[in-house]
């Protein structure tokens, strides 16, 4: 087997299991940040937790970048520029911007999220720079670029700008939940996960590859049913919590 074919099974299993995990997550809600309970073995430092499993999709696609045989055109720079601006922040920044004190994570967590983020990594940087035909220049112009280049942008900026004000209700070594009205918490209760779902979505129309459609989908999977479980989470722990607010999607859900 050579890896182009190792490659595209991978790739369908990978669709299988994001749609497994989908069903699965309306069931048990994963045992991190707010949910994270005993049961799970091993802990370790959440903020190391959190390096040690994100830090594995720069650095395998960085490697897949370098060592890829497509030509170096500037859309494969900014492919690279477009994920690693979201993911350096993600692995190596946001663990410690965070204001409450250290908590523990679940080593089981973190192995699967070490496992997640290197083959989707794997499986996005190596069609883009290896198995794709290509990505020459004149394809910034093309409509699917510049279409997935703008939800990327809108969703970048909403998902910072929404762990910026979850950040700042904080003081240092604050550990209690608050609310806030501020931004697009006034309408929902999970911004950051519609900020992080609009970037891969934008992700997957802009490289127009199965590969990005399984990254879209795969947060589509984990992000839905969690700001399920933290809108209902907040309307229990909040008595006065607005009712009026939705979940992920103003006005509908």
């Amino acid at each position: 087997m050579n890896e182009r074919i190792f490659f595209n099974w991978l790739l369908i299993g990978w669709f299988i299991l994001a749609v497994v995990i989908f069903i699965s997550l309306f069931f048990m809600v994963a045992p991190y940040g707010r949910y994270t309970r005993k049961g799970w073995g091993l802990t370790l430092n959440n903020r190391l937790g959190w390096v040690v499993m994100e830090s594995m999709s720069p650095l395998v696609f960085a490697a897949c970048f370098f060592f890829g045989s497509n030509v170096k055109t500037l859309t494969l720079l900014l492919f690279f520029l477009m994920w690693e601006a979201h993911y350096v922040h993600r692995s190596f920044i946001y663990p410690f911007s965070l204001q409450d004190k250290v908590k523990r994570m679940s080593v089981v967590v973190v192995v699967m999220g070490f496992f997640f983020n290197g083959v989707n990594a794997y499986l996005n940087g190596r069609y883009i720079f290896t198995f794709s035909s290509g990505y020459p220049d004149d394809w910034l112009l093309d409509p699917r670029f510049i279409c997935g280049l703008i939800i990327f942008i809108i969703g970048f900026v909403i998902n910072r700008r929404a762990d910026s004000i979850l950040r700042n209700l904080r003081k240092q070594d604050e550990s209690d939940y608050k609310v806030t009205s501020n931004g697009l918490y006034r309408f929902i209760s999970c911004p950051n996960y519609l900020g992080e779902i609009l970037i891969w979505v934008g992700w997957a129309i802009a490289t127009w590859s199965l590969a990005g459609l399984s990254f879209a989908l795969w947060t589509i999977a984990n992000l839905v049913p969690r700001a399920r479980a933290h809108h209902a989470w907040y309307r229990s722990y909040f008595p006065d919590y607005p009712p009026e607010r939705k979940a992920l999607v103003p006005r509908l859900w």
